[in-house]
């Protein structure tokens, strides 16, 4: 590694998901793997120490703390590293929390490895690289930003599509169930449905909510 290196942390709950990172970005001159997390809370621990220049970090990580919530307790530290997201993910539900969080970048994990090395560099100066579904979607929101969902709503759907019922999706998100009926009606009617089975096939075919 020479001292002007791009230092990475690479931050996925799969083993082989690091590896196969580790590889692609090592071969890359000027890019140098320092660390690995397996849990979000590693991740932010491990990128407060002040050697990292970029986090590649995934959104899912099964129990505990998510990836959107990890990158913005990372962004939140004077002098933090990047975040470049790297998932499988490219709904709705998942790119704007982590936009939302302060990550640099949102890359799928099926790029090229051209493409990962690039996103890292360019993260790196601070610069923005989207995969093109995700820019694409975020294009669309902001040209017709009356037909897209609200984080509550795109929260209160995918719930819905959970098999939840108004009742239980209140307790999860602390809401009224009036308050729930409120967002599923706005739902309905941005999306042009009258029913939840409905709501829930529309927003998975507009990629809205997660497949």
């Amino acid at each position: 590694m020479t001292d002007s290196a791009i230092r990475l942390l690479v931050a996925d709950d799969h083993p082989v998901v690091r590896a196969g990172l580790r590889a692609v970005l090592e071969t890359e001159p000027g890019l140098a793997v320092v660390a690995e997390a397996a849990t979000a809370e590693d991740a932010v621990a491990r990128a407060a120490v002040g050697d990292i220049d970029v986090v590649l970090m995934d959104l899912q990580f099964g129990k505990g703390m998510g990836g959107a919530e990890a990158t913005a307790r990372i962004t939140a530290r004077p002098g933090a590293p990047r975040v470049l997201i790297v998932t499988t993910y490219d709904s709705d539900a998942d790119t704007l929390p982590a936009i939302e969080a302060g990550a640099t970048g949102y890359l799928l994990k099926d790029a090229p490895p051209e493409d990962l090395a690039a996103a890292v560099r360019t993260a790196a100066t601070g610069r923005t690289t989207l995969a093109p579904t995700v820019a694409d979607r975020l294009m669309n929101r902001l040209r017709d930003p009356g037909a897209a969902l609200t984080r509550r709503e795109t929260e209160v759907l995918t719930l819905v599509a959970a098999g939840l019922s108004n009742q239980a999706i209140g307790r999860r998100l602390h809401l009224t169930e009036g308050t729930v009926k409120s967002h599923l009606a706005r739902v309905y009617a941005k999306l042009g449905v009258d029913s939840r089975t409905a709501a829930v096939a529309t927003a998975t075919d507009l990629g809205l909510i997660r497949r």
